[in-house]
């Protein structure tokens, strides 16, 4: 299951905030944070949402096992995500 430091290398690959993340995701930017600062670790539901969300933008994320280890992603990921803040801003 992804840990905080996968999640925060993701958001930083995809140039994205913890609002953005939590709009994308459904899941509160609160839970985002707590968990980004290691105060807490969201249910297994909760998880699985915001790696689905992530892996959907383009990241992979890495396990050794049970342990996630690190993330890959594309420019082409990190494109898509601005384009997608692009869009927003211009609504």
């Amino acid at each position: 299951m992804l840990n905080a430091e996968q999640m925060r290398a993701a958001r930083g690959w995809l140039g994205l905030s913890q609002d953005d993340l939590a709009r994308r995701s459904g899941v509160a930017k609160r839970t985002i944070a707590r968990f980004e600062q290691n105060l807490s670790v969201p249910y297994d539901r909760t998880l699985r949402d915001l790696q689905s969300c992530l892996e959907e933008m383009g990241i992979e994320f890495v396990f050794e096992g049970a342990v996630g280890v690190g993330i890959r992603g594309s420019r082409a990921a990190a494109g898509k995500a601005a384009s997608a803040r692009t869009k927003k801003r211009a609504r």
